[in-house]
């Protein structure tokens, strides 16, 4: 499949996907999912957001959709839903609109298959494309799933499904939720499916539980940060391409500060992009992370104004030590002091649930790493 790439202004994306020349690496990993893909083999990946999830699965269905153009590749996120309700129409909206998007004549067709959806075409403002809003009525969501995933097994194309923050599925109210969803999923021969998410301990009780239904129905992937050999290359050709420079030892701090997370690495890259050409000093890259910081001083000046002061402890508390395997230990409340360990943790659940404080194996760390850094900084 050919396609118009756009030159871009600045190399360093970190909204989106472009295309491979300005996706770094990820090769041993894309290889791993095409291959898992191909062969009917559906995929559970696992990592925090902003560690490169997203562009490492539309960098996928780009290499899939340059061997088969006929193949449908969909990208779904589920962050927002609240409900099974919510989930069928999220993906009842994203196969319809690829289907119209890509053949406008098929609009009728769409329309026949899915009356029961109700579908509402109208005119992006900005872009011109047709757009697609449905209304699943209550009590039908079985029968408008089933009804979705027959017409994608029965289309005569391959088809390749992305469901993006997968553990919401956990929260909805309906129970048998993950039964009904497994009972389609296994007899679509012809769908093949990425379920990605970001709070480990959620995905892995989904998947490798014998207590739910898509117990180790799936290949595992994980993601770890990009080597930051091959990361500073990658960010070093672009400098050199407009005839500059980029100083391994500026870029090797960035990626400590961010801990190699691609998103962050990216936004500050962004910027150095911007306003240097030869970026040999620690003070430039500090120059372009205070600028980025400074963009969001007043979110998170605004946020911690609705902390208890036991919650705004705890997080600052995390914030200075990096990761906390214990929070609520004795040792660690002592050290920062904090109330104690009932009050610490009732202050951790709560920011666990504002995804404020993120779980890994290892321990707890503060999920946003520019509110991280603004806290050390600032407290």
């Amino acid at each position: 499949m050919t396609h118009i790439l756009r030159p871009l202004t600045n190399p360093f994306v970190s909204q989106g996907y472009e295309s491979p020349e300005y996706f770094c690496d990820r090769k041993e990993e894309t290889a791993t999912l095409l291959s898992h893909l191909r062969n009917g083999r559906n995929v559970t990946l696992i990592s925090p957001r902003r560690i490169g999830k997203t562009g490492l699965i539309k960098n996928t269905f780009y290499h899939l959709l340059e061997a088969d153009k006929d193949a449908v590749c969909l990208y779904v996120d589920i962050y927002a839903t609240k409900n099974l309700r919510d989930f069928v129409e999220q993906l009842g909206i994203t196969v319809i609109n690829d289907l119209v998007r890509k053949n406008a004549s098929l609009k009728d067709k769409v329309l026949t298959f899915f009356a029961s959806l109700r579908p509402v075409f109208s005119l992006d403002p900005l872009t011109g494309e047709p757009s697609v809003s449905i209304t699943v009525e209550q009590s039908q969501e079985d029968l408008t799933i089933r009804s979705i995933f027959n017409y994608l097994n029965e289309s005569g194309r391959e088809v390749y499904v992305a469901i993006d923050e997968f553990q919401q599925i956990g929260e909805y109210p309906e129970s048998g939720t993950e039964a009904m969803l497994r009972s389609y999923i296994q007899f679509a021969q012809h769908v093949h499916f990425i379920f990605s998410g970001s709070k480990h301990h959620l995905m892995a009780e989904i998947f490798g539980s014998p207590k739910h239904p898509f117990y180790q129905s799936t290949e595992m992937m994980g993601l770890k940060p990009l080597k930051s050999d091959v990361y500073y290359d990658f960010c070093r050709n672009f400098f050199v391409k407009k005839g500059g420079a980029l100083s391994e030892e500026v870029f090797m701090y960035i990626y400590d500060e961010f801990e190699g997370h691609t998103w962050y690495v990216q936004t500050i890259m962004n910027r150095l992009y911007e306003n240097e050409t030869e970026v040999d000093s620690i003070q430039q890259a500090n120059r372009a992370i205070l600028a980025a910081l400074a963009g969001r001083e007043a979110q998170y000046e605004s946020m911690v104004q609705f902390f208890t002061d036991n919650q705004f402890a705890l997080l600052k508390a995390i914030a200075k030590e990096g990761m906390v395997s214990q929070p609520t230990s004795g040792k660690f409340i002592k050290a920062h002091g904090l109330s104690g360990a009932s009050s610490a943790k009732a202050a951790l659940k709560v920011l666990e649930e504002k995804e404020l404080v993120y779980r890994k194996p290892e321990g707890y760390v503060v999920y946003d790493l520019f509110m991280n850094l603004w806290l050390r900084r600032s407290y």
